[in-house]
């Protein structure tokens, strides 16, 4: 077989296996080696004695997409839904980052809606744009895609735990191209950072129709009296979302159980990170010009370095 036959074959396979709107990728082989992903920012928290401006992002989540060959754009809140329309069509994926903001009412929510939106409907049209969901970021998706909060109480402040993988997993966009070893660490060793007291509940995911057919659910956890989703994936648009941390082991700090600073941990932080990127390097949007590019990516602001016991070691802040 020809090689151009063998591609054309290989993006039909893809096509048969990932859906319309996932296919539209397909058809564009060239990737952007250059990828920007914006970070949202969210609303400054009370006790925080660092803060200043109206928002900032923590350090780790920018480190985390860097580490893998993207550029970040900040995406601060309290701003026209005209701007970030314009922020959507310069950056390649979007990523809402953990947190603790009211998911329902807050600026970050009103922004994250803005750019889900726009992102289904661009993936619709064949312009591949993803989405990447931590912590509150998978929480938040759930309820953009459910249009309700479904979340439950759990006992997961700050514990690490080892992914128990569904038969899903294994032929997953996302963990297909990770390496034999890394999966299997992330099944049997507790190296899955949890800091978070909400969840999305299996059961709940299991009775809600559009949750059901919006997403492949690829690994679960419990509390020991609760099964949660974990990690998940959309069936047909390239958004992805994981309850735990993988940017907090090579990148934060904090001596509190659930922190994993393992060479396995470490490793499933950067082929998660990886696949984002990648992920992001189908998509073709661009500035404008050179000059608001360089205006917009994260090298214009500095971190402030709030010590090495807190909960984020740096923050950048924004008004």
């Amino acid at each position: 077989m020809c090689r151009s036959a063998a591609a054309l074959l290989a993006v039909l396979t893809a096509c048969l296996c990932c859906g319309p709107s996932l296919c539209a990728a397909g058809r564009s082989q060239q990737l952007n080696y250059r990828p920007i992903i914006g970070v949202l920012a969210q609303e400054n928290l009370p006790e925080d004695q660092f803060a200043h401006g109206s928002s900032y992002i923590a350090a780790s989540y920018i480190k985390y997409l860097e580490g893998a060959g993207a550029r970040v754009v900040p995406i601060r809140i309290n701003r026209t839904e005209e701007e970030y329309t314009k922020i959507f069509y310069s950056v390649n994926g979007l990523l809402l980052p953990g947190g603790n903001v009211d998911i329902q009412t807050s600026q970050f929510t009103r922004a994250a809606k803005i750019f889900y939106d726009l992102a289904l409907k661009a993936n619709d049209a064949g312009d591949y744009f993803p989405i990447w969901g931590t912590c509150q970021g998978f929480q938040q998706l759930s309820v953009l895609t459910s249009n309700k909060n479904l979340l439950t109480l759990t006992d997961t402040k700050a514990v690490a735990l080892p992914l128990t993988l569904t038969p899903a997993a294994q032929s997953s966009r996302l963990f297909r191209s990770f390496p034999k070893d890394v999966l299997q660490s992330l099944a049997d060793e507790n190296i899955t950072s949890n800091f978070h007291s909400w969840s999305l509940s299996l059961q709940n995911y299991s009775r809600n129709a559009k949750l059901k057919r919006f997403y492949k659910v690829l690994s679960t956890n419990t509390d020991g009296k609760k099964e949660f989703i974990s990690t998940m994936e959309a069936y047909r648009y390239p958004f992805y979302a994981v309850q735990w941390h993988p940017e907090k082991s090579p990148f934060e700090w904090i001596d509190k159980p659930g922190m994993v600073h393992s060479i396995a941990a470490i490793r499933a932080c950067f082929y998660t990170a990886s696949f984002f990127v990648s992920e992001a390097m189908k998509n073709h949007h661009s500035f404008s010009n050179l000059v608001e590019e360089e205006r917009a990516l994260i090298y214009n602001f500095s971190p402030v370095f709030r010590g090495i016991h807190a909960v984020f070691v740096q923050n950048y802040y924004f008004d």
